[in-house]
């Protein structure tokens, strides 16, 4: 589905304490396609990080339900006020964008992202920035799709005994 009708289909909302479950399950998944092995799977963890950010000022959490069913939670995106320590500038860090794999699953993500940036562009947060992973192919075209463009590339190098022999 998709268009108006997709639109109507669907309900953007403040994330609350009743979703965090489904938040969790979310920030798992994404620290999973994040950081694969290394990733920080502890539910408590994520829990108490979440919760801390629900309703604070400066936090933009919400999540995306069917209007037939809002309390079930289809998706999830988080935006942090921040301050440039140097220039006292104050920017957006987008933190987190999930979508469960449902039909809808794009429709849903951008649903997502388009109310984040209405609400940064209403906090007055003029630059926004979101790390995401190089092999997350979908975020990549999400984040582009909205104007933003790459700036930074992240290089590692893991010790010899992590590292994959050369082909």
């Amino acid at each position: 589905m998709s268009g108006a009708a997709g639109e109507a289909r669907y309900l953007i909302r403040d994330a609350e304490a009743a979703d965090l479950d489904a938040i969790v399950g979310f920030e798992i998944e994404i620290a999973r396609v994040s950081f694969a092995d290394e990733a920080i799977t502890d539910p408590a963890l994520h829990r108490k990080r979440v919760a801390a950010a629900l309703g604070k000022p400066g936090e933009v959490t919400m999540v995306a339900a069917d209007r037939s069913a809002p309390a079930a939670v289809l998706g999830w995106a988080w935006l942090s006020g921040r301050t440039n320590s140097l220039t006292g500038a104050r920017y957006g860090n987008f933190r987190s964008l999930a979508v469960a794999e449902v039909p809808d699953r794009s429709l849903i993500g951008e649903l997502l992202l388009a109310e984040v940036l209405q609400a940064a562009d209403a906090a007055g947060l003029a630059q926004l920035t979101g790390k995401v992973h190089a092999q997350n192919l979908g975020m990549r075209a999400l984040y582009r799709k909205f104007g933003f463009t790459a700036t930074h590339l992240t290089m590692e190098r893991r010790p010899p005994a992590a590292r994959e022999p050369l082909a």
